[in-house]
């Protein structure tokens, strides 16, 4: 529920701003809030307005990939509980396996920026080892947390070479790209300047430490209350 209530101020918040369109760029929230703002709050807020996931661009194109049927996913605790990739490569492909290991430190080394560090090593072996313990078959891991890729050289260190790692960026940006060509109606309400304006709720100081290590650039953000 805290999931749900933050991610509804947040989507609430771009909508106030302009935005007709509002990506969860989150898979937590993807998978805790999404159906619920879909289904019951936007028809009240704004029914011509849209929310979309990351979730399921990666479901949609995962049939395509795994040879074996065997997928993995590594991901936060609320996003495996939920089993929100399990219930969407099932509904496109039913019979691929799919299994899931939590990794609750891993959003901490990228946020405090250790995810190079030495001390990274042992938590991402560690969770890359159980995961292929549960099922020796995978060959497809999916990064099911958008701080996971900082880790991907860690990752690709620790896991067998046939073993196929998906990070979610490209896969999620064809899916909008797609979405975009189905729906010119909003297409046509998105502008085409490619202009990027940054909000934070805490502190400009520590988001622009931790948004620079994903841009790989230095970044203004202005602080806003979603209050």
């Amino acid at each position: 529920e805290v999931v749900y209530e933050f991610t509804l101020q947040a989507v609430s918040k771009l909508f106030e701003l302009g935005c007709p369109l509002v990506i969860l760029a989150c898979n937590t929230a993807s998978a805790k809030a999404l159906r619920t703002i879909q289904q019951i709050n936007l028809p009240v807020i704004d029914a011509t307005r849209r929310v979309l996931g990351v979730i399921r661009p990666t479901a949609e194109c995962i049939g395509e990939i795994t040879r074996s049927r065997h997928v993995g996913i590594l991901a936060t605790a609320g996003t495996i509980k939920s089993e929100s990739y399990l219930l969407e490569i099932h509904k496109l492909s039913p019979d691929i396996v799919v299994t899931g290991e939590a990794c609750p430190m891993w959003v901490s080394l990228v946020e405090n920026n250790e995810y190079q560090s030495e001390g990274a090593d042992y938590f991402v072996k560690q969770h890359i080892n159980r995961l292929l313990d549960k099922d020796p078959m995978i060959d497809t891991i999916i990064l099911g947390c958008t701080h996971y890729p900082l880790l991907l050289d860690k990752i690709r260190q620790f896991t067998p070479g046939h073993i196929r790692i998906i990070a979610q960026g490209e896969y999620v940006a064809e899916s909008l790209k797609d979405y975009l060509s189905r729906h010119p109606e909003m297409n046509a309400k998105c502008t085409q300047n490619g202009s990027c304006l940054f909000y934070t709720t805490e502190a400009e100081e520590k988001f622009v430490e931790s948004a620079s290590s994903f841009l790989n650039q230095q970044i203004d953000v202005k602080r806003i209350s979603l209050e």
